[in-house]
Formats: structure tokens, sequence, C-alpha cells
């Protein structure tokens, strides 16, 4: 990437603390156009470090799909260097009939204008409430 086309640490501190409200209050209300706005059309989108790359708007509207109901979700204070971020969250949520704990945390590379280039996921699930 050029180093004129990269952003600085603080305009990534802007874009990640973006991301995650957009995120905090797009989720539980399954604003699938909010969230997609946050990413370049040709951003590479990984939900989980064994998938393969997918459409950031496809790979939303459909999980919000298989939600039951409405997310409680949180997330942390962004972590930034330079273009990138790591954002801890937390959801629980229904998903096939059962009360399921969601914890992670995304990675970010964000281009110049702030929308995100990267997302890679790494998270895992739990029944119940934790």
């Amino acid at each position: 990437m050029e180093a004129a086309s990269r952003s600085t640490d603080s305009d990534a501190r802007t874009a990640a603390r973006r991301w995650a409200d957009t995120w905090a209050h797009a989720w539980p209300a399954k604003d699938v156009e909010a969230i997609a706005a946050l990413y370049a059309p040709d951003a590479d989108f990984r939900s989980h470090p064994f998938r393969e790359p997918e459409n950031a708007r496809e790979y939303v509207r459909r999980v919000f799909a298989e939600e039951e109901g409405k997310a409680e979700c949180g997330f942390g204070e962004p972590l930034v260097d330079a273009d990138r971020a790591a954002v801890e969250y937390r959801a629980v949520l229904v998903y096939e009939g059962k009360e399921t704990t969601l914890a992670g945390t995304t990675l970010l590379r964000f281009r110049a204008d702030g929308l995100v280039v990267e997302h890679r996921d790494y998270w895992a699930l739990e029944q119940g409430r934790h």
C-alpha cells in the first residue's frame, strides 16, 4: 500500500471506534446496510480463520437471518497501530433455539478514507450466558 493512501493512527482510531459503535447499534437492530457501509466493496472479509473470504454485506445478511430475536452485544475499546486495529467483542444471542454467548476479536485494516479493507474474526461459541 502506498504511503499516501495509508491511514494514520488517529484516522484508524476514529475508523475503528466508528466500526465498533456501528456494530454495537446495528447488530441488535439487524441493520445490514449500516454494517455493510463500513467496508470497501473489495474488502477481504473473513468471519473465521478457516473460512473463505465473503462479501461483508452477504455475510451479515445471512447470519442475521440465522439469529433468533435481538442480540445483546458489546465491543471493547479498539487497540490501534498505524492502519490496523483489534477490537474485542461479546454477544449473547439465540441460535438454533438456544441462548448462546459469542466472544471474539476482530482484526481490521483500514484504508485512508476509513473503510475496512481487511477483516479477520477469531471467536468461540458457548451455550448459555457467559
